[in-house]
């Protein structure tokens, strides 16, 4: 299954995460290793800070689990996430492939 974790940064988020950035990526990074972790990156145009990581896990605990231990989300680059099912069912490694 697939999984959607969504971030909003807080107000002063630029300010606050230049010494955070390099723990964060390499926490990123493990989680890529891991196979667990797919995409992720900041949307932009407007950038205002939200980001969306795409997991690929078995349950939704397993995105929950490195949101709450982020370096950006423990000290406070982070203001609010979210974990979402994503049912994916075209394209290449679809979750629920739709029949041919």
């Amino acid at each position: 299954m697939h999984y959607l974790l969504f971030y909003e940064k807080g107000q002063d988020y630029a300010a606050r995460q230049g010494p955070l950035q390099a723990p964060h990526l390499a926490y990123v990074q493990a989680a890529v290793r891991r196979g667990e972790l797919i995409l992720g990156g900041s949307l932009g145009d407007p950038p205002d800070g939200a980001a969306v990581l795409l997991f690929k896990a078995d349950s939704p605990a397993v995105a929950e689990a490195f949101a709450k231990a982020d370096p950006y989300v423990t000290h406070g680059v982070v203001s609010r996430w979210w974990v979402r099912a994503w049912e994916t069912v075209v394209g290449e490694g679809a979750a629920v492939p739709l029949p041919d």
